[in-house]
């Protein structure tokens, strides 16, 4: 074990706030939408600035010295010091209210809303949930609720789960590469640092991945622009994600998109003909 979790303890950073400032620059805007192969021209100054850019936005600038071993800024600033190593975004719930534009001063405010525990196949696991709110030139432009799940160490003889069924195909199909510039890119417009994105040998030798790893927001921001482009352009008012299983990356990954029901899309990456990797729903009001 990793870490014995003391629960009061972490507790005591539910209410804790972090507040942040960022600018959607030109710059910006044409490097997200070359990185994600996006259609058209990239936004220009004043015009609206693509879906999920703001993960991009407000990304803590922590010194060298005060990373971890993972990459990561050290624990135990806003997020609480949660004893176990290896960390990823499990999901998000987010609505969009009025919008960001490319020029837009953007204030990021951010509340750890809860800290919970279980046991898995894997071990414990912990789950902090933090609460962000966006404001553009217009105001509330984005609310979220992002989950993080905190794992034990894996080691080369962890037993695994077994391989569930391969994912269904969509209506509507488009497949990627999901190569290592790409994650290198994404990595580099979020200013994230975890190595299992980018650093092969850490990924497969300390975290036993057996490959990098896509990253969760990339898988969803492909997703949201996928249901963009099944609904006539129109991003949606609300989307949310969750991770099934980790992508890996190297090798293709299948973005699927299902029929528009009631003003709602299913959607789901997986490696063609593998399991699930990411579930999501698209809703327009």
């Amino acid at each position: 074990m990793s870490g014995e979790l003391d629960l009061d303890h972490l507790r005591q950073w539910i209410g804790r706030e972090a507040v942040s400032e960022d600018v959607i620059t030109p710059a910006l805007a044409a490097r997200f939408h070359a990185t994600l192969n996006l259609p058209g021209a990239p936004a220009s100054q004043g015009e609206a600035a693509p879906a999920l850019i703001h993960f991009c936005l407000c990304q803590p600038a922590a010194p060298m010295t005060e990373l971890g071993g993972d990459g990561h800024p050290a624990k135990g600033g806003f997020l609480p010091p949660v004893p176990l190593p290896r960390r990823m975004w499990a999901s998000s719930a987010i609505d969009f209210h009025a919008g960001l534009r490319v020029g837009d001063v953007v204030a990021k405010r951010s509340r750890v809303a809860a800290v919970t525990a279980k046991s898995g196949r894997s071990g414990n696991l912990c789950f902090v949930t933090v609460e962000h709110e966006i404001r553009g030139h217009d105001g509330l432009a984005i609310s979220e609720r992002q989950t993080i799940v905190y794992r034990e160490a894996a080691g080369p003889g962890a037993s695994v789960a077994p391989v569930p069924e391969s994912a269904p195909q969509g209506v509507t199909v488009e497949t990627i590469d999901a190569s290592a510039p790409l994650l290198f890119r994404y990595s580099a417009l979020t200013f994230n640092g975890h190595r299992i994105h980018y650093d092969l040998p850490y990924a497969t030798g300390e975290e036993h991945y057996p490959g990098l790893v896509v990253h969760g927001p990339l898988q969803a921001t492909l997703l949201v622009h996928l249901a963009a482009r099944c609904n006539g352009g129109r991003a949606p008012d609300h989307f949310s994600f969750r991770g099934v299983q980790p992508a890996i990356g190297g090798e293709a990954l299948s973005l699927n998109a299902g029929p528009l029901i009631d003003n709602s899309m299913e959607l789901w990456s997986a490696r063609p003909g593998g399991p699930l990797a990411m579930q999501a729903t698209a809703q327009w009001r």
